[in-house]
């Protein structure tokens, strides 16, 4: 958009049904094409053992920096429509799922709406979203202490780092 400036925002991705690395590259992709965000950085690929809801398949996690000109509400609709996209259903909180899209931080803002809430309200109390976002932005701080600092409270027990190339998600055809 002509005349507004970008913003750095960091997004949360994960999936346990399917293939949820080829899901979250084409989220990856499909938000990389539009014109107004691009992504920025992304992290490896972790493997994690499911949160919350414990009797379903481990998840792959990743996070992902991105600039983008949309507000926050049309960003999150963004993720939404994506999600729906690639076939995304919610039958059940903390459930599998194909591809789940959180919206992390946006420009150090903190907003409360009805079904928005940034910084994510949870996202201290995750390793499995920390360790990801920690990689791509580790000085980056949020409640008087860095995302480095809060994961080392947390137990990353189960959380392994996959070797995947940097650019994961521009593996032809993992899409």
């Amino acid at each position: 958009m002509p005349g507004r400036s970008e913003i750095s925002a960091f997004l949360g991705l994960g999936g346990n049904l399917g293939d949820p690395r080829a899901a979250m590259a084409a989220a990856l992709t499909l938000l990389d094409a539009g014109p107004d965000t691009r992504v920025v950085s992304v992290s490896s690929l972790y493997r994690t053992p499911p949160w919350g809801k414990t009797d379903q398949p481990d998840f792959l996690n990743a996070a992902a920096e991105i600039a983008t000109t949309l507000q926050p509400r049309a960003l999150l609709q963004r993720c939404l429509d994506i999600e729906k996209d690639l076939k995304r259903e919610r039958k059940e909180r903390w459930g599998p799922r194909v591809i789940d899209m959180d919206i992390l931080v946006y420009d150090g803002l903190t907003i409360r709406e009805e079904g928005l809430e940034v910084p994510h309200p949870r996202m201290l109390e995750r390793a499995f979203v920390l360790m990801p976002l920690a990689e791509i932005a580790p000085s980056l701080t949020m409640a008087w202490a860095t995302f480095v600092d809060h994961l080392a409270r947390l137990d990353t027990a189960g959380i392994e780092r996959l070797d995947a190339p940097a650019d994961w998600w521009r593996v032809k055809g993992s899409a």
